[in-house]
């Protein structure tokens, strides 16, 4: 598979990466029902196939700990990405995502995270969407720091969305940016280039975006993905022997600074057809260019 430096981390990661969120069961967001013999093979062909590169959070159900009942005695053989600053709750018998930006709530947050993954240490620890002030208030650096000094995370990270990116990155002390992008949500583009310029490692999520015609979504995410993709003008050009998903996630993998992206899915057949996508390689530059110039007229209204 392609793979790429994720910035100046030393690992060297599947360009496909796999999100663990749809694992999450459907006490969590409505997520969908998965049981211990779908997790188990879904997580097995994800390393079969040679990605690499898996990330979760406490925030995600059940995914932490279908990850370390089937995954653990395979540990070596990817890099491990969770979130931290999680505090969620049972509200009714459904899961609720709170956030808590305190000292403790990251290290009881990583402590469970081993726990349940059957790990020693996480490769990347990454803050689930804060605010800057949150970061500073909590003097959650130091306490990340502190994380990486005792050898339970390798490097740490954040994930974060505009108009925040920008203030991270002054911080200049993460390592990795967790940032949403793909040609039906481009809004991220620019600003993924200069987290990367700095040295930051950077993973794409949401990479075929709301799917567009193919996607696995609700109803509601679907036709929102429909209408994104028509309006923009992208079925035109859709090369005939490429699917709509296709198109969309080797348009996210083009992105120069795109060094992995995590896609999720509970369907084998689906993780097959994403790879066979990835593995083709980069958009010509002639295609690439036309997309961006969709989405610009599209983005502008």
């Amino acid at each position: 598979m392609i793979t790429r430096l994720l910035g100046q981390t030393g690992m060297r990661v599947t360009q496909l990466g796999y999100g663990a969120m749809e694992l999450r069961g459907p006490e969590m967001w409505s997520g969908r029902a998965v049981d211990d013999a779908h997790a188990d093979a879904i997580l097995n062909a994800v390393l079969d196939a040679g990605i690499n590169f898996i990330d979760t959070s406490a925030d995600y159900g059940r995914s932490e700990m279908y990850i370390g009942r089937f995954l653990s005695s395979r540990r070596s053989e990817y890099f491990l990405a969770t979130k931290c600053g999680c505090d969620p709750k049972d509200v009714g018998g459904a899961m609720q995502s709170d956030h808590t930006w305190t000292r403790d709530t990251l290290i009881r947050n990583v402590h469970a995270s081993l726990d349940r993954m059957h790990t020693d240490h996480i490769d990347v620890l990454q803050l689930h969407n804060p605010r800057p002030d949150d970061v500073l208030s909590g003097d959650l650096v130091a306490a990340l720091e502190d994380i990486r000094g005792q050898g339970l995370t390798r490097h740490i990270g954040v994930s974060t969305t505009l108009p925040y990116i920008l203030q991270f990155v002054e911080m200049g002390v993460f390592e990795t940016y967790q940032i949403p992008y793909s040609a039906l949500a481009p809004m991220h583009h620019d600003a993924i280039s200069m987290a990367a310029e700095v040295g930051a490692g950077i993973i794409i999520r949401e990479g075929i975006a709301i799917g567009g015609p193919d996607s696995e979504l609700p109803e509601r995410a679907q036709q929102a993905g429909l209408s994104a993709w028509a309006e923009a003008g992208l079925n035109e050009l859709l090369p005939q022997d490429m699917r709509p998903s296709e198109l969309l996630l080797r348009f996210t993998l083009t992105h120069p600074h795109c060094h992995t992206c995590i896609v999720g899915t509970l369907n084998v057949e689906h993780l097959k057809a994403n790879i066979e996508a990835a593995n083709r390689g980069p958009l010509s530059d002639e295609l690439y260019q036309a997309i961006l110039d969709r989405i610009a007229a599209y983005a502008a209204g």
